[in-house]
């Protein structure tokens, strides 16, 4: 499908935009006095907190595209740890499996039952197979653990690359960025050794692989100033304040990538945008609630809100 014959799914995404909640909504929902209230007020916005829905709509515009898969790789190598700890402890995958994803767990399990990873997309049959012999050999699962995450990073920014989308490549960018500095940070924090560091980052174009180790192996306070000499020199701030303030930071500069695309008429852009959008909505429902449940008061949950898509 070229750029030109996006234009129809593009022009339905726009109107889906609306559907998306405001700050006005936010607020009044921050407002409200109890979790049965705020379960009202959602019911009534009919807000959902669904993200297959949203991306089996994505599909059904755009079937195939390769583009927008890389949207869920996360889910994929989440999904790839979930099922190798659950086979290897004698549980149930199903009741860690996470959708929406590109592999569905019959082949996950069917992978990792026969050792076929080539059953696997080529993306993530590698790690697979490397995974499983680091779990079953070293029993380590916090090292296993470790190589899935930095690997799928690795895959997202060789996809997004390989499709030569400018957009998904800086998807990739950030999600990597915010990835290894959040690693490097708690390695400095936890003492992990070099080993550990070499697995558990992943590296990019704008943050070196090298540097940032050797930044987290002299301790935390070198780590700042390390990324403070970097284009991301406010995670350094970030950081400082609290892990939390960081974490903010990071799911706001992925709704001001979002936003970019806001102003494309064709492309996949927008549509992988109102995906980005619909997963920082959940993610500030989620934060409601859970601090409604927790009786915090107004200023601490607006405090805690990500930026909003509209």
């Amino acid at each position: 499908m070229s750029n030109t014959e996006y234009a129809s799914a593009v022009a339905a995404i726009k109107a889906m935009e609306s559907t998306l909640l405001s700050r006005n909504d936010i607020e009044q929902l921050i407002n409200t006095s109890t979790l049965n209230e705020l379960k009202t007020l959602l019911e009534s916005k009919a807000a959902s907190d669904d993200l297959n829905e949203v991306w089996d709509m994505l599909s059904a515009y755009a079937p195939d595209c390769e583009e927008l898969k890389i949207l869920l790789y996360r889910n994929d190598f989440h999904n790839l740890k979930a099922v190798l700890k659950a086979m290897l402890s004698g549980r149930d995958p199903a009741h860690y499996y996470i959708a929406p994803s590109n592999v569905p767990l019959e082949t996950l399990v069917s992978a990792f039952s026969s050792k076929e990873f080539d059953l696997l997309p080529k993306y993530m049959a590698e790690t697979a197979e490397k995974a499983y012999e680091t779990a079953t050999l070293t029993l380590d699962g916090q090292l296993s653990d470790s190589y899935i995450d930095s690997a799928a990073l690795a895959a997202m920014q060789k996809s997004a690359d390989e499709t030569g989308n400018a957009f998904m490549q800086k998807f990739a960018q950030l999600i990597t960025v915010c990835a290894d500095i959040k690693t490097a940070y708690r390695c400095s924090v936890m003492n992990k050794s070099r080993q550990f560091l070499e697995t558990a980052v992943c590296g990019s174009r704008e943050l070196d692989k090298e540097s940032l180790i050797r930044a987290a192996l002299a301790g935390t306070d070198p780590l700042l100033s390390f990324l403070e000499g970097t284009v991301y020199k406010e995670t350094a701030e970030m950081l400082k304040e609290s892990p939390a303030q960081f974490e903010k930071w990071c799911d706001d500069v992925m709704i001001d990538h979002a936003e970019s695309a806001r102003v494309m008429a064709f492309g996949i852009e927008p549509l992988a945008a109102y995906y980005i959008a619909k997963e920082a909505e959940i993610k500030n429902l989620r934060i409601l609630k859970v601090c409604k449940e927790c009786g915090a008061d107004r200023e601490t949950i607006t405090e805690r809100m990500r930026k909003l898509y509209v």
